[in-house]
């Protein structure tokens, strides 16, 4: 067994905790309030798979809480800093963000995808959509070479040159929705799916600095969809998703909410064969999609205190003792009940140190001096 060593058990101070990496192979569920120390904890535990094995992580992180992933902190060991050093990790900034920025290609999405974008329903809009799939077939059909080539100005341009009236309707809700001048799309630049089929050891995804409300979700889609596509291949990657709640709510509202939940719910299913693996992150239990919370193996609380919640994860978790997940609303910051395949009993555990820096944290009050 691989053991990572995530910090001490609380009834047995200077008893290590440990987790087995082996039984990261299937879905994790990580939960915690806000205050409990959920984001902290869950860069220990990261930590610990990028130094002791060699799984693959993507972290879509909403809340650039792990940009400085590649940074050691000054208290850190100097073998473990040297360690840390050589791991090949890549992070990329959404909006205006200093460093390598977060882009997709927008003629890498599926047809459902970019009709879920252009808000075009396939029967409400049927017309315009049977409009989309022939674009796809003329104009897309030919893989990477043309995908590197893609024009967004020419492709309206011939649309209103066609003389089709539903192709220039479909050239007019490109144009009204400006969904082609979002900063997501690459223009012929390289994408962040290339990078992750080369399987880096941690590639980090900061979904927060856009400016339309859709592209963090369509960034994700566009990722999860390609890893989908390309699932035979079986080479296994963990998909962490911070903050999960906002990519996988259990009502999603407009039509890339429910392409994405749908895209995850599907993962959560099938992926585990095909070694895709999610670790989700949030703060209730009840702001997941229920088929994507039951298909999770392995359970992390921190505290939590509403009692809905509570008897939420007693209900889905029946492998964590009803009694041990109620003890987590009398947690401290950074403890944290784990459950489940990587543990051989439930355990509660006092989290160990952080050996990255760690971007986010709570902003203090400002007092008088």
């Amino acid at each position: 067994m691989t053991a990572l060593t995530i910090g001490e058990v609380l009834e047995a101070p200077g008893t290590p905790a440990r987790l087995d990496a082996r039984k990261f192979n299937r879905h994790t569920f990580w939960c915690g309030q806000s205050g409990s120390g959920k984001t902290y904890a869950l860069g220990v535990v990261l930590e610990q798979l990028l130094l002791e094995t060699e799984l693959p992580i993507l972290i879509l992180d909403p809340n650039a809480d792990f940009v400085r992933l590649r940074e050691p902190r000054a208290t850190a060991a100097p073998e473990d800093a040297a360690r840390w050093s050589e791991l090949d990790m890549r992070v990329f900034r959404s909006g205006d963000s200093e460093g390598e920025g977060l882009h997709t290609r927008y003629v890498d999405l599926s047809p459902a995808a970019k009709a879920a974008v252009l808000q075009i329903d396939p029967i409400a809009d049927a017309e315009e959509y049977n409009a989309l799939l022939h674009l796809e077939e003329e104009a897309f059909g030919h893989g990477a070479a043309t995908a590197a080539q893609f024009d967004a100005a020419a492709m309206v341009k011939a649309l209103r040159a066609s003389g089709d009236p539903v192709r220039a309707r479909l050239a007019n809700r490109m144009e009204n929705l400006q969904v082609l001048e979002w900063d997501l799309w690459s223009r012929g630049s390289s994408s962040v799916v290339d990078v992750i089929a080369e399987r880096p050891r941690a590639t980090v995804l900061d979904l927060g600095g856009f400016d339309h409300p859709a592209e963090p979700r369509v960034a994700a889609l566009a990722v999860l969809e390609q890893l989908w596509a390309r699932r035979e291949e079986r080479r296994p990657i963990l998909i962490v998703i911070d903050e999960a709640h906002n990519l996988c709510s259990p009502e999603p509202a407009t039509a890339v909410e429910r392409a994405l939940t749908a895209q995850l719910i599907q993962i959560a299913a099938e992926g585990r064969k095909f070694g895709l693996w999610l670790f989700l992150s949030t703060q209730r239990p009840t702001k997941i999609h229920p088929n994507v919370l039951s298909q999770c193996d392995n359970l992390g609380l921190m505290r939590v205190n509403a009692p809905r919640d509570l008897a939420e994860l007693a209900a889905v978790f029946g492998f964590a003792p009803e009694e041990s997940i109620r003890r987590a609303k009398d947690f401290t910051q950074g403890q944290a009940l784990f459950a489940g395949g990587f543990v051989g009993d439930p355990t509660v555990v006092q989290m160990g140190e952080r050996l990255s820096e760690e971007a986010g944290g709570d902003v203090r009050v400002p007092l008088r001096s």
